[in-house]
């Protein structure tokens, strides 16, 4: 099995640890890192006109980057200067609270926004948001129950997810009938499915509950059903699953179906870490610099393609 590590397990969990390999470089919670955005797009959220009338303005040349006339599409990053009009901003990198939910989610409910059948969602239990939305990392079919990520954090979203970062899946399962050496060892050393070659990161045996035997498995991917096949490959069927880690992150103890735990600040930059982001995430925003820059940012939009 996988060396054990303290996981996140919500406010009234333990937090969780640096995976080994894994851990922010010195000064990673402090060093704003952001990714450079369009430069039409940092000016709009920053008042100073729509997108179309600034593009435009690009166009026309009016808008000037570290001294340059700017380019239509160009990016921009920390430590650029925007000249435009008679203003003069920087582009500075400003932290963004996040929030990180663990959800037990029951039986019945499935992981979509929205349900042609009109079934249960994950979505219809969590709190509400304004300016954001929840993101699930990683779904469950609905007869799946167990952890079950929730973000507004969609960089931390894509990673854990992505195949390459290889983040581990930990369940709990029942099979029906007894289950030979020979079919672990096959499905710990791999078997070929339809979308292609799987097996089991780790597998052991907890118990039997009757003459079904109890195992806990672990993934390195999420495929669809993916634990469920494994054992179809076996001539087994899967009567209970249950998801109890994902990455860092525990399914709480205690923790009832149908309800949630949020992750604090610090927990949720481990879950970063863990996957090799920075700490924290930041939004790029525009700071007025001394003199011309401190004047009125609305002064460029009446200028002509500069209205909203």
């Amino acid at each position: 099995m996988s060396p054990k590590r303290k996981m996140a397990a919500g406010r009234k969990g333990r937090g969780p640890a640096r995976r080994p390999g894994r851990q922010a470089a010195p000064g990673d919670e402090s060093r704003p890192e952001a990714t450079p955005e369009r430069l039409q797009k940092i000016m709009a959220a920053s008042g100073l006109g729509s997108r179309r009338g600034l593009e435009e303005r690009i166009r026309q040349g009016a808008v000037r980057v570290n001294g340059r006339k700017a380019e239509l599409g160009q990016s921009v990053g920390p430590g650029d200067r925007i000249t435009y009009g008679h203003g003069d901003w920087t582009v500075t990198a400003s932290p963004v609270t996040q929030r990180t939910l663990l959800y037990n989610k029951p039986e019945g409910e499935v992981t979509s926004r929205a349900d042609e059948a009109g079934r249960p969602t994950v979505f219809d239990r969590l709190p509400r948001l304004k300016g954001a939305r929840w993101v699930a990392i990683g779904r469950l079919d609905i007869a799946t129950t167990g952890l079950l990520i929730l973000t507004t954090d969609g960089e931390l979203a894509h990673a854990m997810m992505h195949p390459s970062n290889q983040v581990d899946r930990e369940y709990v399962c029942r099979v029906r009938g007894d289950v030979s050496e020979d079919e672990v060892e096959a499905l710990r050393t791999g078997v070929e499915l339809e979308d292609g070659p799987a097996r089991f990161n780790d597998i052991d045996r907890l118990g039997h509950a009757g003459t079904n035997p109890w195992f806990q498995v672990t993934l390195l991917e999420g495929r669809n059903r993916e634990v469920r096949r494994l054992w179809e490959s076996q001539g087994h069927q899967v009567s209970r699953l249950k998801r109890v880690r994902y990455g860092a992150a525990r399914l709480p103890r205690g923790l009832a179906l149908g309800r949630w735990s949020e992750l604090g600040p610090k927990d949720h930059r481990v879950l970063r870490t863990d996957v090799g982001l920075s700490a924290a995430t930041h939004r790029l925003t525009l700071e007025p610099r001394g003199g011309k820059g401190s004047e009125k940012r609305s002064s460029p939009r009446s200028r002509k393609g500069g209205k909203r």
